[in-house]
């Protein structure tokens, strides 16, 4: 028989507003007296809490009006916190200061209790994936063991050694499941089962998993040599190794503002060996936005100009390459190199004398959007290409500088790498560094998944302004980005002696000169919110910007919610992201990415997301559709590693 669910006399709700969501659970349990206090005696406190207790005599519709007016949602369903829904006599709700959803029960006008409701959504919770270790698996969690297949981890058991439990299917009908022990020592052979669908479980001892494994074992051998055909032009090429200027580079490297972390040390000494080797190079840099990619991409770029080579710097957007334009000017303007933008913003008088330099190699390094990629761009001697966020382009463009000459550097650089880019780099195929330490300065982002309040959205902007800083307003439509205008306008309509904000607006069919001028303006202090599309989730850096707002985090990728919550940040000021959700638009995949956002809004945590990507967007979005029904049989960690060891053979046998 199930214990009846704990009961309490009085819940504490308290609204959506920038002052609560900072404070925890534990906060509000160990203040619930000077809340209570301050409920009866401070106006702020008045209309932002409130008690209900039992045989409080109250109409359930006006205790659900109380609940929308302190920010709550309501929906057919508990999605998360800030959301409630009415069920007869019951009224389900999860106050944002709870760590449980609670029941509230009614007779007529009077509570007539008030009890903890059971987290039915805990299914829902993402999973750590990947790089976790098995000790740290969830009971329940699928597993794949190299020799018995996919299992259900069901934890640790001590003896006289510590031993993992697989439990796999039941041996025959009605039988129980069988249980597998394996000694933590042999741990090697057990790897987290990421996949796009619910794995079949195998039985221990039968031929299946033996059938499957071979079958997988000559897709994967296959696939492999359809990569090696891929990358052998490259692997036969050869060119100079680079010498570079070390003066000079030390010299620039002097002019660095903020000390290096471990991580950039270790990136900036496998380029340079990368370098140093007469094989060209084709490494991909991680790391969380931020967290110096530039800077080191800057650095190769040097070392190639320096070698007598020019360098280009490909990137998604303008507002990014006139981001990176700057500062490759600024670092480098003490020597005598030329650093130019090439794109369309760029007067067409002044792109041809861009050409000419390019093509004479007077313009040591070039960067740009897809401009560059242009059959009009011809180099005299080009050396090193950077992609910038190579998740925005295609493979055609990707390959473009590759068609042009075998022997060229490529350094990729991104802060969420797609799922296919991944796996390449487990599979050994391409070189990867990864930038995991976040450098000092920074802080880590507080990450809020509520459903759609304006009382939230009004006090969010109010806090930042109050600081004299600027505000993200993210709106994915460009079709309503007005309407979304006028609803902040007539939120601050009313805003007393303060002035109302001033209010920009910036996306991706604005004529690029006016863009620029918004963002100049943003910049400069003259705009406080920035209404934007997804234009602004790379190439800004400012650091008096730390609040964000998306007003419907449900319209938003894994990876392109986390970039957005890059731009936050970037100074001393704690930042705070706040993706709104309406909780009838929310799917159980869109509820699963908001969940993951959570989970990972430690810093650093780009690689962890993109790795948790792969099991959220679907098969035919890795390695390609016939791969993906490979990985759903035995999961990415094994298929990789099955990859890997295929590729190697082929390699000692070619």
């Amino acid at each position: 028989m199930l214990d009846a669910p704990p009961k309490t006399d009085e819940l504490l709700i308290v609204s959506l507003t920038p002052q609560n969501l900072e404070r925890d659970a534990l906060w509000f349990r160990e203040h619930a007296l000077a809340v209570k206090k301050a409920v009866k005696t401070h106006a702020w406190w008045r209309e932002n809490a409130f008690f209900i207790e039992t045989n409080l005599i109250i109409s359930p519709m006006i205790f659900t009006r109380r609940l929308t007016d302190l920010g709550y949602e309501r929906a057919g369903r508990l999605t998360g916190k800030g959301v409630f829904c009415v069920l007869g006599g019951y009224i389900e709700l999860w106050p944002i200061n709870a760590e449980k959803p609670y029941t509230v029960e009614f007779h007529g006008n009077v509570v007539s209790s008030i009890f903890e409701r059971p987290d039915r959504e805990e299914k829902t919770k993402p999973r750590r994936a990947g790089s976790q270790k098995i000790e740290s698996l969830p009971e329940g969690s699928f597993i794949v063991h190299i020799d018995h297949g996919v299992g259900i981890f069901r934890g640790i058991e001590k003896r006289e050694e510590d031993f993992f439990i697989i439990e796999y299917a039941p041996p025959a009908p009605n039988r129980p499941p069988d249980r597998l022990y394996i000694p933590i020592s042999e741990r090697e052979r057990l790897t987290p089962y990421v996949g796009f669908e619910t794995p079949r479980v195998h039985r221990l001892g039968g031929s299946f998993w033996f059938a499957t494994k071979r079958k997988i074992k000559e897709d994967a051998e296959k696939f492999a040599r359809e990569l090696l055909e891929i990358y052998a032009k490259r692997n036969i090429a050869s060119r100079p190794p680079y010498e570079g200027d070390r003066a000079l580079e030390d010299e620039i490297r002097e002019t660095f503002p903020f000390d290096e972390t471990e991580d950039q040390l270790k990136a900036e000494a496998d380029i340079a060996r990368d370098l140093a080797r007469t094989k060209p190079m084709d490494r991909i840099l991680v790391g969380d936005v931020g967290f110096g990619k530039t800077e080191i991409a800057l650095r190769a770029a040097l070392r190639a100009i320096a070698s007598g080579r020019q360098a280009a710097l490909l990137a998604p957007t303008t507002i990014l390459a006139m981001q990176h334009a700057h500062t490759f000017e600024e670092r480098l303007s003490r020597t005598a190199i030329e650093t130019r933008l090439l794109a369309r913003v760029v007067p067409g008088r002044e792109q041809k004398k861009i050409l000419d330099g390019i093509q004479k190699g007077t313009i040591d390094c070039i960067i740009g959007t897809h401009r560059i990629l242009s059959k009009d761009v011809i180099f005299k001697n080009l050396g090193l290409v950077i992609i910038d966020e190579e998740q925005r382009f295609g493979v055609k463009q990707k390959e473009h500088f590759k068609n042009l000459r075998a022997e060229l550097d490529i350094l990729s650089l991104s802060a969420t790498p797609i799922p296919r880019t991944l796996s390449l780099a487990l599979a050994q195929l391409r070189d990867m560094s990864v930038l995991e330490t976040p450098p000092p300065e920074r802080k880590p982002i507080h990450t809020f998944v509520l459903p759609y309040s304006e009382k939230m959205i009004k006090e969010a902007i109010r806090t930042e302004l109050a600081r004299n800083g600027q505000v993200y307003f993210l709106h994915n439509r460009i079709e309503t980005i007005g309407r979304a205008r006028e609803k902040l306008e007539v939120l601050f309509a009313h805003a007393g002696a303060r002035r109302a904000p001033k209010i920009g607006i910036i996306h991706g069919r604005m004529d690029e000169r006016e863009l620029i001028r918004t963002m100049d303006g943003f910049r400069e202090k003259e705009i406080d919110i920035l209404l934007a599309t997804t234009i602004i989730e790379n190439g800004l850096d400012i650091s008096s910007a730390n609040t964000l707002i998306v007003d419907d985090a449900t319209r938003l990728g894994l990876a392109q919610a986390h970039q957005l919550r890059g731009r936050i940040g970037r100074g001393p000021h704690e930042a705070f992201a706040y993706f709104l959700y309406k909780p009838k638009h929310l799917t159980e995949k869109s509820l699963d990415r908001l969940e993951t956002l959570k989970e990972y809004a430690e810093l650093g945590a780009g690689y962890a997301i993109a790795l948790r990507d792969l099991e959220i967007r679907g098969a035919g979005n890795i390695l390609g559709k016939e791969q993906a029904g490979a990985i759903n049989k035995v999961g990415l960690n094994l298929y990789c590693h099955m990859l890997s060891e295929a590729v190697e053979e082929l390699k000692g046998g070619a």
